[in-house]
């Protein structure tokens, strides 16, 4: 593993970047949810028919207890649609046996869709980690952290939720409706027609409620959206805000955004929420118990109803509607997990980085570029174009450039963050597309600008170079880091949590916890960004040193910025616009008056600068 230390998101992403599922259509049907859930879709369908049958129990059981009451009534049992010769104990055994059976199966589905969701999330977060092992690490590092937690975290738990929670509800809430309107019809088909007429009633205000809700939800996330980065804009830039423009600038960006929430909510409300009442209210038992029951008690004066079956089509025609509420708040579940199912695919279609086409070993640590081109996929313009330099073993050899002229590019093609598009990078005489990655990853160490310290101990986050490290060796490389006094002068030393990416410790001390990391590692290349560029002149001075220590014998590609670091370097390469515009020495450089020397000339403005200030005399 490469001791990778950065965390950095730029802020442009590359066409393997994940896409935002909001962007499409995540509510046409099957919406990439029922692919991804694959490897429990048997569990799924028996988690809803165990739902469906002990819905169908819990119905009957309506239907046996109102055949006990026609028993107990004296008259003849109608409810079955057949003359019965059981007694009102038997019934009632019946039903108290139907109940027992509906309760276990709906816990026997509970179980099972639960049992299905953790298999689930196991599966597919093994499957994501699994193929975020082999796609580019640019790809990675492009992503940025919070697209990958999202899709890693919240995205899978939401369907773990799905199939846990909502499967059975499906079983349960799509059956009760047919199967009390078939009984409905046995036991008494005026009635039963009377229930479905208002049934029809609801689900027409259903329908018209949900007319629109694709379209006025995506509009609602986006404005919901607008006003959370709003907020979080302002509070982070309240001391600018309150220093420069009192607040109007910001608060004015919030105060737009949501009275555009504000007129959005208010269209949804006006369009659709009148009829979502309207569906509330007629889909609630009383519409149903109303009805049923002003046609019943009519036909009951008439003798063509007896009170037994009354009392049963009332028991059993407010589950007809009652049972489909559920499934109006359920489109919500089934948004977000749709949501959820489609970036984990955009995730797992990431091209993972291509096998190598050999097993060569590096030979030794050296460093060629050869007629490099490279190109973001997302991008038109090319990022290096014909590169080609010699890093020889135990040299030093610096890129320099103004800012976008490809310096961390060409950095990161030698780890095989990216593939080149022409042209090969070699490590050791091996082109990196034909090394085992673990074997290129043990001959290159990277050491980034932004440090990344995991939430753990200090000499973990040392040890992360080479596991199987002693102690004496994780103190040995903190020594050498200048790193050794301020840990052990810590309250538990080298068993001092950093904290979540170091944030207990200083930018300087974690630099340094980075640095006795690649000095564990010991790989012979060495690539570093810039250590020094964040750092105060105390730190500035202990983390030279350290890296002193840490070039020593090492073929070292430094990405300088400042141009008072590489003065000494074996060679300097300048880059323009992605293509090399000088190599050569310090003094060769200056001396040729090209770039190098205009950037050099600038860099000595920069160290002279100061504050000045004109003393002028008070009158006395």
């Amino acid at each position: 593993m490469m001791d990778t230390v950065s965390n950095a998101d730029p802020s442009s992403a590359a066409s393997t970047t994940p896409p935002a599922p909001e962007a499409r259509d995540t509510d046409a049907p099957g919406g990439g949810l029922w692919a991804i859930l694959g490897p429990v879709r048997w569990t799924i369908r028996l988690a809803m028919a165990m739902a469906g049958v002990g819905m169908v129990c819990a119905v009957a059981a309506v239907a046996a207890l109102a055949a006990m009451l026609e028993c107990l009534g004296g008259g003849q049992v109608t409810i079955l649609a057949s003359t019965s010769t059981w007694d009102a104990w038997a019934f009632g055994a019946l039903a108290a046996g139907l109940i027992c059976a509906s309760v276990l199966l709906r816990t026997v589905s509970f179980v099972i869709s639960h049992l299905g969701a953790f298999r689930l999330e196991q599966t597919l977060r093994t499957d994501l980690t699994a193929h975020l092992a082999r796609v580019p690490l640019g790809t990675i590092i492009t992503a940025g952290t919070g697209t990958l937690t999202k899709t890693l975290q919240d995205d899978v738990k939401s369907l773990h939720a799905f199939v846990a929670d909502s499967t059975p509800l499906f079983g349960r809430n799509y059956t009760a409706p047919v199967v009390t309107l078939a009984l409905l019809v046995l036991i008494e088909w005026r009635l039963a027609l009377v229930a479905l007429a208002v049934f029809i009633l609801g689900m027409a205000a259903m329908r018209l409620a949900m007319r629109d809700y694709a379209t006025l939800r995506r509009r609602y996330d986006a404005a919901r959206a607008a006003i959370q980065a709003a907020v979080i804009e302002f509070v982070q830039a309240m001391p600018v805000v309150r220093l420069f423009d009192g607040g109007s600038a910001s608060f004015g960006r919030y105060n737009a955004a949501l009275l555009a929430f504000r007129e959005i909510f208010r269209s949804w409300i006006v369009i659709s929420g009148t009829a979502g009442r309207m569906a509330l209210a007629v889909l609630s038992p009383m519409p149903t118990l109303l009805a049923v029951s002003a046609v019943g008690v009519v036909l009951h004066a008439q003798g063509v109803v007896g009170f037994p079956t009354l009392v049963a089509v009332l028991m059993l025609s407010t589950g007809v509607a009652d049972a489909l509420i559920p499934l109006m708040w359920m489109n919500e579940f089934i948004r977000k997990a749709r949501a959820g199912a489609l970036r984990i695919q955009d995730l797992l279609a990431v091209p993972p980085l291509p096998e190598p086409r050999g097993s060569d070993t590096p030979r030794d640590a050296s460093v060629v570029f050869d007629a490099v081109r490279f190109r973001y996929p997302d991008r038109a313009d090319t990022a290096v174009c014909d590169v080609s330099f010699t890093a020889a073993p135990g040299t030093v050899t610096a890129v320099v450039g103004p800012s976008g002229a490809g310096k961390s590019t060409v950095a990161r093609l030698i780890p095989r963050f990216w593939d080149v598009d022409e042209g090969a990078v070699r490590v050791g005489g091996v082109d990196v597309r034909d090394c085992d990655p673990d074997v290129l990853m043990r001959h290159v160490s990277f050491v980034f600008q932004d440090t990344f310290l995991f939430h753990d101990s200090i000499a973990n986050n040392i040890r992360l170079a080479r596991p199987e490290a002693t102690q004496d060796e994780v103190e040995a490389a903190a020594r050498a880091a200048q790193a050794h006094d301020f840990i052990t002068a810590l309250p538990d030393g080298y068993d001092t949590v950093a904290g979540d990416r170091g944030a207990r410790l200083s930018g300087g001390q974690r630099q340094r916890i980075t640095l006795a990391r690649a000095i564990l590692r010991d790989a012979p290349v060495l690539v570093l960004d810039e250590a020094t560029a964040f750092a105060d002149p105390e730190n500035e001075a202990l983390i030279v040193t350290a890296l002193a220590t840490l070039m020593r014998g090492k073929t070292t590609i430094v990405i300088a910025h400042r141009l008072s670091t590489i003065r000494d370097a074996d060679q300097i390469v300048v880059l323009d616009q992605g293509r090399i515009a000088e190599c050569g020495r310090h003094d060769t450089l200056v001396a040729a008056d090209g770039l190098y020397a205009r950037l050099w000339r600038t860099h000595e403005a920069a160290q002279g600068w100061t504050l000045r200030t004109e003393a002028t005399e008070t009158p006395s």
